[in-house]
């Protein structure tokens, strides 16, 4: 099952010839949310053979313009396109304003609903709670209100052992029992306990969206073990300074959360266009945590299935 990250835009505030403003696609066993959208968040999604329409959710961190500007061609296309199912937004307090604006100005088929979900919380907070998956928004220190975002999928329910099927003559009430983790008790005196006829077929994966943030004590702890984590990284240490001034991180802080997190695999982006070659952002975030990546236009980012065996 698909666990990714579409790297779309890694630039900061201004976009340069070959990098763009923040945009990121996550797809998680075919449901993809769209994280930030900044100018020609669109056109790099067709580019990259995304689907619009399959858009399920947008998630925007904060209300700069680099993190926003492309959501009016956005939702003009898919107006344009008849979509019928709902879009949900979760963005900070204002965006409920903008919308409104580019309603009263640029649309002109209202083929579906835009369902805005305020972000307002001070603290970690859960703002998508299905079967599959929790999403948890963390508020970030910046200029403006920001929140990172927590994808996590589900534990998934046990599986019965094929072998302990036909060998314990199983039926279908012992069966759900022990799936639900519930040991089963014969009249014979004999017990099937849950922890050896049953497993875990696979362990939860989960991503981590860090954009923009000054580096605070209790951010590892929101991210505490997680398998991917995107962190920007607008200056390298010759800016470190800048960067404490303009409320955002370097790629050496990017790579301490990480780090302290304990995640598992890092990804850089939101580069200032002083760089040029990012190489140089890439070398000192790994000098601290050296499982670190560079997002680029178009790179995929695979958090692999831990799957369990059937033992």
């Amino acid at each position: 099952m698909n666990f990714s990250l579409t790297t779309l835009g890694v630039s900061s505030a201004s976009p340069t010839t070959d990098r763009y403003p923040s945009a990121h696609i996550l797809n998680i066993c075919g449901r993809l949310f769209l994280i930030d959208c900044g100018e020609g968040c669109q056109m790099l999604m067709k580019r990259h053979g995304i689907s619009l329409m399959k858009l399920e959710r947008v998630f925007l961190s904060h209300l700069h313009g680099d993190h926003v500007f492309g959501i009016f061609g956005l939702l003009s296309t898919l107006s344009m396109s008849g979509r019928t199912e709902p879009l949900h937004v979760y963005a900070p307090e204002g965006f409920d304003r903008i919308l409104q604006f580019f309603r009263e100005h640029f649309l002109e088929r209202d083929t579906y609903p835009v369902e805005y979900h305020p972000l307002t919380a001070s603290g970690p907070e859960t703002v998508l709670d299905d079967a599959r998956l929790t999403v948890s928004a963390l508020p970030l220190r910046h200029r403006v209100p920001a929140y990172g975002f927590l994808f996590r999928e589900k534990e998934p329910g046990l599986n019965i052992r094929k072998s302990a099927v036909q060998e314990c003559s199983l039926s279908v009430d012992e069966i759900l029992a022990l799936k639900s983790g519930r040991d089963v008790e014969r009249p014979d005196g004999t017990c099937l306990r849950a922890g050896t006829l049953t497993y875990v077929p696979y362990e939860p994966r989960s991503f981590a969206y860090v954009s923009d943030t000054a580096v605070f004590d209790t951010l590892p702890d929101m991210v505490r073990g997680v398998d991917l984590l995107y962190h920007e990284a607008t200056f390298g240490d010759d800016c470190a300074g800048k960067a404490a001034q303009m409320f955002h991180s370097t790629a050496r802080d990017a790579a301490e959360t990480a780090f302290r997190a304990g995640a598992g695999r890092l990804v850089i982006g939101h580069f200032s266009s002083r760089y040029k070659d990012a190489g140089v952002l890439l070398r000192q975030a790994r000098e601290v945590f050296p499982n670190t990546e560079a997002g680029t236009e178009g790179a995929v980012f695979e958090v692999p299935e831990k799957t369990h065996k059937d033992e």
